[in-house]
């Protein structure tokens, strides 16, 4: 990811279409499995404890029907156009107005960057003490070395890192359910079951600004983006399963204990390294292509890298227990930002990037941002972004119409 080349056959900052090597179907859902094997959500499906093993899971399927329906069509549309993520966002809002969207995004990245390492750095330590710190240098070199090799020659490398996080999560799944029987270990407040699928939908939605990175050098765009959503869907819902077993049936929501207790040992360490590694790589990646979109002269691999080590210094640094304000914050930005992407792009059928801003687009996105706080006082059995995504979509829709009654 150069200046002139994003590493992805792409000038840099135009995400346009030049002869380059496509990625098949099995990459996109290599990448997207390793990409839904990670701590993040094993942890976040402990939160989902107190609701009871089937509530529970039914907030969990919800939350990921709804969010990834958004995230194959958010990929769908890098896909045909051959884009990038933050270059598909120019299309609503503008060459410059989409500005604001890719700095949140580069800052949305870093911060995950930065959890993601904590996390794993922290599970790493509780299998094998060697200094916290140690595991945070361990993964973020790892991070960068992923980067480094590049996408686009990673694809046997993460056969084997995925097929050995395959077997080693079975395996722990099977640890977890074999006992059966709730322990009562869960914690003592429950939340809502419309804040549960909120939850569930943040995961898959804290990835749509990322998506087009990856689908838009699809050769069969639909069946890479569907395989990409549908594989990480999956998978993701195992890991929040994995994390709300364990708190009812192990009653311990401390996955390196979980390990431990399964008596993982050695796998049980790889499982933390590789799952954080494969993760991670992605948002430092896309925190590369969406410097991009701010600046062709910004060399988005050497952002990549930067990315890694600033969130390697975060995680030594600050303590990053509870995300879940994290999360809902990723929501009210994202939610009605890609609400207006996909008005846009498949029902009104508009292209807005020759322009320096799209203020309508831009003041419907306020007003989306602004429902999603709002929405988070009440509780919503379907959680909160779908019913503001579906505002901000109608406010598009009006807003089209009356742009037309004054054009006749």
């Amino acid at each position: 990811m150069s200046a002139q080349n994003n590493g992805t056959g792409a000038p840099a900052g135009t995400g346009a279409a030049v002869p380059e090597k496509k990625t098949s179907v099995l990459e996109n859902s290599l990448i997207w499995f390793g990409a839904g094997v990670s701590l993040a959500e094993i942890l976040t499906g402990t939160y989902f404890a107190p609701l009871g093993f089937g509530k529970g899971l039914l907030a969990i399927l919800l939350g990921h029907v709804i969010g990834c329906v958004l995230l194959f069509l958010a990929g769908l549309i890098g896909a045909r156009s051959e884009k990038s993520a933050m270059e598909t966002v120019k299309m609503s809002f503008g060459g410059r107005g989409a500005l604001l969207f890719a700095a949140l995004n580069v800052l949305q990245l870093l911060g995950w960057t930065a959890i993601m390492i904590y996390d794993g750095s922290l599970a790493a330590e509780g299998v094998l003490a060697a200094g916290r710190w140690v595991w945070c240098l361990v993964i973020g070199g790892l991070i960068v070395l992923w980067i480094l090799i590049g996408i686009k020659n990673l694809e046997k490398l993460n056969i084997v890192a995925m097929s050995a996080l395959f077997i080693l999560t079975i395996i722990l799944s099977a640890v977890i359910f074999r006992g059966g029987a709730a322990s009562g270990g869960a914690a003592e407040e429950a939340m809502s079951f419309g804040a549960a699928v909120e939850l569930s939908v943040a995961m898959p939605l804290s990835w749509l600004p990322l998506i087009s990175d990856y689908t838009r050098t699809a050769a069969k765009p639909v069946k890479a983006t569907a395989a990409s959503a549908a594989v990480y869907g999956l998978v993701s819902c195992w890991m929040y399963v994995i994390g709300m077993g364990a708190a009812i049936f192990a009653g311990e929501s401390d996955i390196a204990q979980i390990i431990l207790k399964a008596g993982l040992g050695a796998g049980g360490l790889l499982i933390i390294v590789l799952s954080t590694v494969t993760t991670t790589f992605m948002d430092a990646y896309s925190a590369g292509v969406s410097s991009e979109s701010i600046s062709a002269k910004i060399p988005g691999k050497w952002v990549a890298v930067g990315a890694a080590v600033l969130g390697t210094a975060g995680a030594v640094l600050f303590p990053m227990d509870d995300i879940t304000d994290f999360l809902y914050l990723i929501g009210s930005v994202f939610a009605p930002m890609i609400a207006i992407q996909i008005a846009d792009f498949f029902l009104l059928k508009r292209d807005r990037s020759g322009r320096a801003f799209d203020w309508k687009n831009l003041i419907i996105w306020t007003l989306g941002f602004a429902a999603y706080r709002f929405l988070m006082t009440l509780d919503i059995p379907v959680g909160n972004s779908l019913p503001d995504m579906l505002l901000t979509m109608a406010l598009c829709r009006a807003a089209a119409r009356i742009g037309e009654k004054e054009r006749n």
